[in-house]
């Protein structure tokens, strides 16, 4: 289905509502749709929910045609934790499965990316460029010089992902100064596939469209995947200059609108 996604707007989630819409809406994409779970998912009132998400600004992308009160208005979600907020939770979400400490000892404002997610009826609109967008506003406005966050790939297979795990590794790996690495019993070797046996074709077309997308914009990952049992997916943690970012982003706008109008 494709959506007239016209009246759609962005903003920061401003009240209890636009945060539990975009709980709702992570719980039908990440548990219902791709099979996720975890400690604080409440089935019953189908919100996916965790102990950061009243500490980070959560993007939300609101359809104003659609029910608040059924807490439906929420279509698109991105959720944000800039690093002037570690005096509060203590740690990046991610943390759990990748050593950030080249970004933390870089000294630069850094915002971590996650729960990214789009309603299904609006995949093939506008949503994403429009959360992207907003998104650029969000680290212009603040100064932030770092963009990083795990993304995922749908399952966790490794066989089935070499291709794609081995594409990142020998051509997007980050430089050493922002290499974080991968943690624990559930990191995973990329570099599955050697540079000289990749189906570049076969790589691309398994990449979820966000990877592709940060990829566009000058992202690069971590070293080492993460295996999360529990959201049902492979982890690769991007990371993004935003300085970089923000000059590629500006030439994609004004490619986009000169084509619009």
């Amino acid at each position: 289905m494709i959506m007239d996604d016209s009246a759609l707007f962005v903003r920061l989630a401003q009240d209890p509502l636009d945060l539990l819409a975009a709980q709702r809406l992570r719980y039908e994409v990440f548990v219902a749709e791709l099979g996720a779970d975890g400690p604080m998912v409440d089935h019953a009132a189908r919100l996916e929910r965790d102990g950061f998400d009243a500490l980070v600004d959560h993007l939300v992308l609101i359809d104003p045609r659609r029910d608040a009160g059924k807490l439906d208005h929420v279509v698109g979600a991105y959720r944000l934790l800039p690093s002037d907020r570690l005096t509060k939770t203590g740690r990046f979400y991610s943390a759990g499965e990748y050593d950030l400490s080249p970004l933390i000892g870089s000294g630069r404002r850094l915002v971590e990316l996650g729960r990214s997610c789009v309603h299904p009826d609006y995949r093939r609109g506008t949503a994403m460029y429009r959360l992207w967008n907003a998104l650029a506003d969000y680290v212009l406005a603040r100064k932030i010089e770092i963009m990083f966050g795990v993304a995922s790939f749908h399952g966790t297979d490794v066989g089935v992902l070499a291709q794609p795990l081995a594409y990142l590794h020998h051509h997007h790996l980050a430089p050493p100064d922002m290499r974080v690495r991968a943690l624990g019993d559930n990191r995973q070797r990329m570099d599955l596939v050697p540079a000289t046996d990749l189906d570049a074709r076969a790589a691309m077309a398994a990449m979820p469209a966000l990877i592709k997308a940060y990829l566009r914009l000058g992202g690069v990952v971590g070293d080492g995947a993460w295996i999360d049992a529990a959201f049902n997916t492979i982890d690769v943690c991007l990371v993004m200059d935003t300085a970089r970012m923000s000059a590629r982003h500006r030439a994609f706008y004004v490619r986009h609108n000169a084509v619009q109008e």
